[in-house]
């Protein structure tokens, strides 16, 4: 039998470049996203929605948002142009984890975005769980009112984040993570 803590301790990204296929099949993506959205939320308000981004849905996304890009910044570079291009061409699946927000709730909104933040964090977990990498991003689309119109988006709602999933291609290598003594305290009178 495993350890409780196994998947928290080896919980790692793999680079969203480094994703390929396969990807979760519809029942287990199904399982993915159920669990997922298992999280705290006060006041009941479920923040969140989830937005699936695959096939070649994926190009015409990058596509788009690279275009959107280079009208904003017409002197970029042609790396960047491209880098902008294809961010989202490698995972099978990327998934828009989308805060949607009410300002009249007596929760606030901190609270609520927090909300969506633990879905994202939720589905890596989930992912790591059945097998498969991925990797939670933002970037300037994130951020974007243009990008947010191309999503969808209502004007109650932001870019948690993109979380890409796939099937890890290289084995990625842990990285060093804070002590406990430098990131932990007790408070006293």
């Amino acid at each position: 039998m495993s350890h409780p803590l196994s998947l928290l301790e080896q919980r790692h990204s793999v680079p969203s470049r480094q994703l390929g296929a396969p990807g979760p099949d519809a029942a287990t993506l199904k399982a993915m996203l159920e669990a997922s959205i298992r999280v705290p939320d006060h006041g009941k308000l479920e923040p969140f929605r989830l937005l699936l981004i695959q096939g070649d849905d994926k190009l015409a996304f990058g596509q788009k948002l690279a275009e959107l890009s280079l009208r904003v910044n017409p002197h970029m570079t042609d790396s960047k142009r491209e880098k902008d291009r294809t961010r989202y061409d490698f995972a099978p699946l990327v998934v828009v984890v989308i805060a949607r927000t009410d300002d009249e709730s007596k929760v606030p909104v901190i609270e609520q975005q927090l909300t969506a933040g633990c879905v994202a964090y939720n589905l890596l977990l989930a992912a790591e769980a059945m097998g498969f990498g991925a990797q939670w991003l933002t970037g300037w689309a994130a951020y974007d009112r243009e990008a947010a119109a191309i999503m969808g988006l209502k004007d109650n709602e932001q870019v948690i984040g993109f979380v890409h999933i796939g099937t890890s291609q290289i084995d990625v290598p842990d990285r060093e993570r804070p002590r406990l003594a430098d990131v932990v305290s007790t408070w006293t009178p």
